[in-house]
């Protein structure tokens, strides 16, 4: 294991980051803030076919990312007891320095390794179910639960979060001392996901939700 920085030690060997090492983040809390505040994983697995990656909706639940899909899903039926990876970014800028070569994103990522394990009990089955929906807008509470059918043709897999570390880059552009007092622009352009307004469906049986009608215009990577 590497030696601990300002931000924590890393949980393993592979989950330290190397490459950039300085932007990495390893204290729980703030990993567990990005996770939160992302909206879409992109799970990795290995299956016969060879590597797959898919990006899927995740909730956060006691020390477990989870994740679900139809029974068929290829890659939770591949993914389910084996290892796999998970990564969750979050992009907050652009940035541009006086040359290309030195362009570069703000962003905010955790990566997460370890053994899916398939969900069987059907208590956390509905606990998972219930965060994956509520994990972007709380609305779990607002529309029908799902039926005992639906229930039977969804897999739920949990992927614990006791291997997993960030990443972290803000602020402007990092110039090359030879690009001192070059006449060329630099800084950086803030990005944000902001939600619009509701559009209610032709067939809607009910107002919109107090939950749906509070994000209108606010950052929902926040």
């Amino acid at each position: 294991m590497a030696e601990a920085n300002e931000y924590g030690a890393p949980m393993s060997a592979r989950t330290t980051v190397r490459r950039g090492a300085k932007r990495a983040e390893y204290r729980v809390e703030e990993m567990y803030e990005i996770l939160r505040a992302g909206s879409v994983a992109h799970i990795a697995v290995i299956t016969e076919e060879g590597p797959l990656v898919l990006p899927m909706v995740y909730g956060i639940g006691d020390g477990v990312m989870y994740l679900h899909g139809a029974l068929a899903n290829s890659l939770l039926k591949a993914g389910a007891n084996t290892d796999i990876c998970a990564t969750v970014t979050i992009l907050d800028g652009l940035v541009f320095a006086k040359t290309p070569f030195n362009h570069s994103m703000n962003y905010r990522s955790v990566v997460v390794r370890g053994v899916a394990r398939i969900v069987s009990d059907e208590e956390e089955i509905l606990k998972a179910l219930q965060l994956m929906t509520d994990h972007v807008v709380p609305t779990w509470d607002a529309v029908r639960t799902p039926s005992a059918s639906e229930i039977r043709a969804t897999r739920v897999v949990a992927l614990p979060l006791t291997e997993m570390s960030a990443k972290i880059r803000a602020g402007g552009a990092i110039n090359v001392p030879e690009d001192e007092g070059a006449p060329y622009w630099s800084g950086y352009v803030p990005l944000a996901t902001v939600a619009g307004a509701p559009v209610t469906n032709e067939d809607s049986g009910a107002p919109i939700p107090e939950a749906i009608r509070k994000i209108e215009g606010s950052d929902l990577h926040q």
